[in-house]
């Protein structure tokens, strides 16, 4: 499908990541308050006063809290009809644009804020190549993968209450570490604090028992860019035999912007080739994966912005379907706003590794930021993720995911 034309200029731009085929979903303030917002080429039309006005009807009354949690309740019906709608009101020649036009905002100056309620968040760990850098790291080539990882989406249990909107700040946190010549532990500031590039898949219906991949697949309303920050000295002390806890539980980032599966359709990809067949409640059931360029720009404070690493959501072992349906097959009921991330998305050369920790190789080999050798995180460092489906004449992007590393505070626990 190419570009649909629409009457707002900057939405027909080349690489606009907000054109009217995306219809992206936001929260925002203009200075009126919080409302449901979608975006379009640089302005937010303000979903709530249009459905106030009875220019968009969907039923019953959906935008008027700030959340897009009440639509994705709705259900698919429901969703397909709002995009038609909007659609409508926003395209070259609607009768109403007279009648639209006034609820347009610019984008820029307009504070944004978490697109939805987080319910319950889960981080995964389909990335194979990213899988197969840190395992190499920590237990060899010939051990890389653990014998579970080509047969089921590893995955643990995060924390809702800490993911945030791009642009909220993140602060370099303390926790217990213990490094190869320590004798015991100590409590003390992250020093190896790194983020991770990730794809979240905002799940919209509940589950209460088992569901396949294809259900999975229709019950994903849409994606956000996702940064699950990690603390790696902390974690590497935490981790056995449980997992990750303290060292994930500082933040997880995502941009404020809500790219409906719906626009992605066009840019559907194959699985990727698997040798282990998977079994068959987990087998591909189609093209769910997605074509999704994604690039990591780092800015030293006081410093231009450097790109260090381009990869694709091509790389996931794993589709997010893939990983909902896991999710549930225990029983776990699944509610409206749940937020899988996919795991860092790394892809096969140096330069398309999604974290620190791969782009440095642990420490051992840093990268150049701005002349400066950087293994890990300083504070100041802003990290900013972009993602777009980039066709022949229009691209689907999710704006920014951003955030930049506060100091530490003073020690919490000194006397």
């Amino acid at each position: 499908m190419g570009l649909r034309q629409s009457w707002v200029g900057s939405a027909n731009e080349p690489g606009c990541d907000f054109p009217l085929n995306n219809l992206a979903l936001g929260v925002f303030d203009a200075g009126h308050g919080r409302r449901c917002g979608v975006a379009i080429g640089d302005q937010i039309a303000d979903a709530t006063a249009l459905e106030a006005a009875g220019l968009l009807s969907l039923g019953t009354p959906l935008l008027t809290h700030p959340s897009w949690n009440a639509l994705m309740a709705a259900g698919p019906t429901i969703w397909a009809d709002f995009r038609v709608q909007m659609t409508d009101l926003l395209r070259a020649g609607a009768p109403a644009r007279a009648k639209v036009a006034p609820h347009l905002h610019a984008m820029q100056g307009a504070t944004l804020h978490l697109p939805f309620t987080v319910s319950e968040f889960t981080d995964f760990y389909a990335g194979r190549h990213h899988a197969t850098n840190v395992g190499t790291m920590f237990r060899g080539a010939d051990n890389a993968l653990p014998a579970n990882w080509l047969h089921i989406p590893i995955g643990y249990n995060g924390r809702a209450s800490s993911v945030v909107v791009s642009g909220t700040p993140v602060r370099r946190p303390w926790g217990q570490v213990k490094g190869p010549d320590d004798n015991a532990p100590r409590f003390a500031p992250s020093q190896r604090f790194d983020f991770e590039l990730e794809l979240g898949a905002i799940i919209a219906q509940p589950t209460n028992g088992p569901i396949s991949v294809a259900q999975a697949n229709d019950m994903i309303f849409g994606y956000v860019l996702l940064n699950d920050w990690s603390a790696r000295d902390i974690q590497a002390w935490e981790y056995q035999p449980l997992g990750p806890f303290q060292s994930k539980a500082t933040a997880t980032t995502i941009s404020p912007w809500i790219v409906m599966r719906a626009a992605l359709n066009p840019f559907r990809a194959p699985p990727p080739d698997r040798n282990t067949p998977l079994m068959p409640h987990l087998a591909d059931s189609g093209d769910d994966f997605h074509d999704i360029a994604l690039e990591i720009t780092l800015t030293p404070q006081n410093g231009p912005p450097e790109t260090i690493t381009r990869t694709n959501t091509r790389e996931l072992y794993y589709s997010p379907a893939q990983q909902l349906a896991h999710h549930t097959t225990s029983g776990c009921p699944m509610r409206v706003g749940d937020l899988l991330g996919s795991g860092t998305i790394s892809g096969p050369t140096p330069d398309s590794r999604g974290s620190m920790l791969e782009l440095s190789w642990g420490g051992q080999t840093p990268i150049n930021v701005g002349g400066t050798p950087r293994a890990f995180l300083k504070d100041g460092d802003t990290v900013t993720f972009h993602g777009a489906a980039i066709a022949p004449d229009h691209s689907i992007g999710f704006g920014t995911c951003d955030g930049t590393i506060l100091p530490a505070l003073p020690n919490p626990y000194a006397s």
